[in-house]
């Protein structure tokens, strides 16, 4: 059992997993601290976790997801959405003449987010919400392909290539002192991507690849750091 210690009172919260591992009932929101003071990460519905704690002083656990072994805090009061898992997390190898195959739907997806209702959410990875990773994880993941969770561990991720290599699937990364925003090619010099209130469009959108364009595009464009092209599905 885990178990939730306080001065006053122990209180059996969860019940023990054969497999170690956790599944999410419901969709869950993990946070950057003990505190909860900001959002990190979402886990959408079956994903699998970890807690990296047993014995807890405060309102927070700290825990793994399995997919793309990125660490955060979870509520307490969301322990009761944690179903066991019978089986661990089972990584499945991809290869990139697969991906390449799904790279139509992945477009696809990002296309339909954009056409919802959204705003940019850092830390949101689930719809109809977004960050700029956020939404590449979430297009890759649901044709299969795991990628890292934030930008600038997807560029260390994926292989480098060329400006004049890019192809439709591939993704554009940008940075200021280091990597912070990432977008995905759709071809003929246009990109998608999930920008922010203070230098994006505050939601999904498509932009042009050039210094032509309006004050956005062109601001991302400025800060345009690597391209790179998703070889595989990421195991942690």
């Amino acid at each position: 059992m885990l178990v939730l210690s306080s001065p006053a009172t122990s209180l059996d919260l969860l019940s023990p997993s054969l497999s170690g591992e956790y599944s999410c009932r419901r969709p869950l929101n993990l946070y950057n601290s003990a505190t909860g003071d900001e959002l990190a990460t979402q886990a959408a519905i079956g994903r699998h976790l970890k807690l990296l704690e047993t014995s807890l002083t405060h309102q927070f656990i700290q825990v793994q997801l399995c997919e793309d072994g990125y660490s955060a805090w979870l509520s307490l009061n969301d322990l009761q959405i944690l179903d066991s898992a019978a089986k661990n997390y089972q990584f499945k190898k991809i290869s990139r003449q697969k991906i390449e195959k799904k790279i139509p739907a992945i477009i696809t997806f990002t296309k339909a987010a954009m056409k919802q209702p959204n705003y940019y959410l850092w830390g949101g990875t689930i719809a109809p919400n977004y960050d700029c990773s956020g939404l590449m994880q979430a297009a890759f993941s649901a044709s299969g392909i795991w990628l890292p969770r934030d930008s600038y561990q997807q560029e260390s991720f994926v292989k480098k290539i060329t400006y004049e290599e890019l192809l439709p699937g591939d993704l554009i990364f940008f940075a200021n002192k280091r990597v912070d925003h990432v977008a995905l090619y759709l071809g003929n010099g246009y990109y998608i991507h999930s920008s922010g209130q203070e230098v994006g469009r505050n939601r999904i959108a498509i932009d042009p690849l050039c210094n032509q364009g309006d004050k956005v595009s062109t601001y991302y464009y400025e800060k345009i750091y690597s391209f790179g092209r998703v070889m595989e599905s990421y195991c942690p």
